[in-house]
């Protein structure tokens, strides 16, 4: 009769290291990364056959029947908050519908410049 201790298996490997490394990335990543809010409406951009970064921050969205959304307000309403976010920085970014007619986006152009915006940037997409 045998009564010595029966071999030992080998320990296997423990998985909370990773699990802490797992955790860690994903803490890095949340803390690390911007979300962008998604836009009021739907716009599809004009095309043109360059296209050029937009380097402009505050977006001014504009639908094609030329409603116009900034920061929550539209209308009258958007313009007055974007002119108020733009102090200092009059540079703006125009993210307009291809359907919007020119007449209308002259219109809403001549309101920046009185609001005192000075460069307004159309985002256009590639041909």
């Amino acid at each position: 009769m045998d009564l010595s201790d029966p071999p030992r298996r080998p320990r296997a490997e423990s998985i909370v290291p990773m699990i802490n490394v797992v955790f860690l990335l994903l803490i890095f990543f949340l803390m690390t990364s911007r979300l962008a809010q998604p836009g009021p409406f739907d716009v599809t951009p004009p095309e043109a056959a360059s296209e050029a970064a937009p380097e402009a921050q505050p977006v001014l969205y504009i639908s094609a029947d030329g409603r116009m959304h900034f920061d929550g307000a539209e209308g009258e309403a958007a313009l007055t908050r974007l002119a108020t976010a733009s102090r200092g920085h009059p540079n703006v970014q125009l993210r307009a519908d291809t359907r919007l007619e020119a007449k209308t986006l002259a219109r809403i152009l001549r309101q920046l410049a009185e609001a005192g915006l000075t460069r307004a940037e159309l985002v256009v997409q590639r041909r």
